[in-house]
């Protein structure tokens, strides 16, 4: 197998680790600061993904269609918030499981109502098609390089916020102890309308940029989810670097063993029998990841010990 491919290989790699990132950080946010298991989140990353489309095909404007997943996608997080979540801060996780899935099905056939079912397509704009040359000759998808660029700009942004910034302590206080500061006055249920925003927002913008290299259609965003859970388990609960740095080992993970399992168990099985055993321990590689994490640290790779 040439370096070129493996060049090629890892890059896809990282750009799937990093949209899922923008995913898991939003949803560590959501469960470190509330203690909330939002399994709607998935439905977020589609409304983003839906009004970039939308927007796109009304303007032809790349910006703007990102623009409209933002903001959509935040107003749907803080609606919901108002509505349904604050609701079920003191409920069991059982009952918040069951209300969020609830929201899926909503999501779901509301956007199935208003955009139809056929798939939606969002263009790339045509000042970042195309390829690009790498040193190395390598020649490799201008979209999907800004792609990686612009979850690290994010990333490093979320540091500042959550470092940085007064209200990123507050986020960080609210994580440890919501009620001390509840008690010095801090309103609570404005930071947390503007955390599940902020989370909303995120996985808006990665539904977004991704609706841009496949369809966007109704239902998108719950495979993606599994894998944003996985990301947070091996990162560590509301780590925002847990989630960048667990994101990156299942995207790579993720996107390396599909390619390299199948060839590898080729050496010593016959063809079928080797790609349809790799592939499927592929498919498996990311959970068997988390488990062994899990098994040398159970809070995470930066989650706080018990």
């Amino acid at each position: 197998m040439s370096a070129i491919l493996i060049v090629e290989q890892v890059l896809n790699g990282l750009q799937f680790g990093i949209m899922l990132f923008l995913m898991a950080a939003g949803l560590t946010l959501i469960f470190g600061v509330m203690g909330l298991i939002n399994l709607a989140h998935g439905s977020l990353y589609m409304v983003g993904a839906f009004a970039a489309a939308w927007v796109a095909g009304a303007t032809g404007s790349f910006l703007l269609a990102l623009a409209a997943a933002l903001a959509a996608a935040a107003a749907a997080g803080a609606l919901v918030e108002m509505l349904v979540i604050r609701r079920l801060y003191k409920a069991a996780h059982l009952d918040q499981v069951l209300a969020t899935f609830a929201l899926i099905l909503i999501f779901s056939e509301g956007t199935r109502y208003v955009f139809g079912s056929f798939p939606l397509f969002l263009d790339i704009p045509d000042c970042l098609s195309g390829p690009v040359t790498l040193p190395g000759g390598i020649q490799y998808p201008l979209y999907r390089l800004v792609l990686i660029g612009a979850g690290i700009l994010v990333a490093l942004g979320l540091w500042w916020l959550t470092t940085r910034t007064r209200v990123g302590i507050q986020i960080r206080a609210g994580e440890n102890d919501r009620e001390m500061i509840a008690a010095l006055g801090i309103n609570i249920t404005r930071l947390y309308t503007l955390v599940f925003a902020i989370g909303a927002a995120l996985a808006g913008l990665a539904g977004a940029l991704v609706g841009a290299i496949q369809s966007v259609q109704v239902g998108m965003g719950e495979p993606v989810l599994i894998l944003a859970f996985v990301v947070i388990v091996i990162g560590g609960i509301g780590s925002i670097r847990g989630a960048f740095i667990g994101a990156l080992l299942v995207g790579l993970t993720d996107t390396l063993g599909g390619i390299f399992l199948p060839e590898l168990f080729k050496l010593f099985m016959e063809g079928g029998a080797a790609t349809q055993t790799g592939s499927a321990l592929a498919a498996m590689a990311v959970y068997i990841l988390m488990g062994f994490v899990l098994i040398w640290r159970p809070s995470g790779l930066f989650g706080s010990r018990a």
